[in-house]
């Protein structure tokens, strides 16, 4: 199979919706419920592509993004923020935590792998 992504998202809903669209394209997808679970996921699986909630239980996408970007192991994956809100100022918020791009709910599954292309 094609690379790995990491899709951490509390709704299993959205979560079952962009694991069918990028296994449909090839992809491996591993999945986690919350900004913790994502990043013990990340260490030991190593994604290409971490597609992340921003709003979760547990911990939130911003906080797990900054430690995946503090971690040696883990700071070279590619980050694509999943909001369901982008306000203005929302993008450079994303980019100083560390992500590389965001996506905005509800998904659009045709702009989903073309953004995901460009980062893997």
């Amino acid at each position: 199979m094609g690379k790995k992504i990491l899709v951490v998202e509390d709704n299993p809903n959205n979560r079952k919706l962009i694991k069918d669209v990028l296994n449909y394209y090839g992809y491996e997808v591993v999945e986690a419920k919350n900004g913790e679970e994502g990043i013990n996921l990340a260490r030991e699986h190593s994604p290409s592509l971490i597609i992340m909630d921003i709003q979760m239980p547990v911990m939130d996408g911003i906080t797990a993004a900054k430690i995946l970007k503090n971690d040696p192991k883990t700071k070279g994956i590619k980050m694509i923020a999943l909001t369901s809100f982008a306000m203005k100022g929302d993008k450079e918020r994303f980019i100083e935590a560390g992500f590389d791009d965001y996506i905005s709910k509800p998904i659009n599954t045709r702009q989903l792998p073309e953004l995901v292309k460009k980062y893997i």
